[in-house]
């Protein structure tokens, strides 16, 4: 397998194919990885030691671990992407990210149920607070808008989730926080289910990817009809579109992803954006 770029000044992880993916889809034809950023909490590790990466759909990974449903579920919870009104008590969370298949592919109309927790660690089962299913868009974009949960007996925090694709099975989960002391005791927790997390003013920002066991074919047909190539071959600061074709180190390749080219990203470096043939 070619090894996969790294990033430049103002980051060292190593850009996966589902992340030069996201980029591509978060920013049309902006690149997101042209520098630095601040850093996420669950990037920074997991008790000073290496973090187990969520599984993410590079070839041979598996998907996103599964995890007890757990005794507080309820089915037939309203459709909402805000489990808040200005006035729930709590400190303030957006959960946001993408559902992908095994190959690497958004996921429209995935179907995603969250519950949890209020700020005191209690579930609503006589109602549906802090309940809300929603399905992601045409990108395979979902985001959530909540409290961090409260802590009850014998559990760190974390927040419940089904996940659905179209026509496929249901995964059931759990998302946690970094650096919780709860997490060391907890029985249940799985590092590999951490959020990246933030601090945005009064409140936090999480963001957590889902892969999916689910098997897809070509993500876009190529343009009609398809150019062959578009410039010859590919250059960095090229916009390219899906089904463009450059040819690079003699060896013809094909867009997957709209996306500007930038250097580090040539094709045999991204099979994200870019596939032989």
């Amino acid at each position: 397998m070619t090894p996969e770029p790294t990033e430049g000044p103002g980051g060292d992880r190593r850009i996966s194919r589902k992340t030069l993916l996201k980029a591509a889809l978060v920013a049309g034809t902006v690149p997101l990885l042209a520098g630095g950023g601040v850093a996420l909490a669950r990037d920074a590790g997991y008790g000073g030691r290496p973090l187990v990466p969520t599984p993410n759909c590079d070839d041979g990974d598996g998907p996103t671990h599964e995890q007890i449903e757990g005794p507080y579920f309820k089915p037939d919870s309203p459709l909402r992407t805000s489990l808040v009104t200005g006035s729930t008590p709590g400190v303030p969370l957006t959960v946001s990210g993408f559902v992908f298949g095994r190959s690497c592919k958004p996921i429209p109309g995935t179907l995603l149920d969250f519950w949890q927790a209020d700020t005191n660690g209690a579930y609503d089962m006589s109602g549906f607070a802090f309940r809300g299913h929603q399905f992601t868009d045409q990108s395979g974009a979902f985001s959530l808008t909540t409290i961090v949960p409260g802590l009850y007996p014998g559990r760190t925090r974390h927040i419940h989730v089904k996940v659905q694709a179209p026509g496929s099975g249901v995964l059931t989960t759990q998302l946690y926080f970094p650096d919780e002391p709860r997490n060391n005791t907890d029985s249940i927790f799985d590092p590999a289910l951490l959020m990246n997390v933030r601090e945005i003013g009064s409140g936090r920002e999480g963001t957590f990817d889902f892969v999916l066991d689910v098997d897809q074919g070509p993500t876009d047909p190529p343009t009609d009809p398809p150019t062959d190539p578009p410039g010859s071959t590919w250059a960095a600061g090229t916009l390219y579109g899906a089904g463009d074709r450059v040819t690079y180190g003699g060896v013809a390749y094909r867009c997957l992803q709209a996306h500007s080219a930038m250097a580090g990203w040539e094709p045999p470096n991204v099979p994200a954006l870019w596939e032989r043939g």
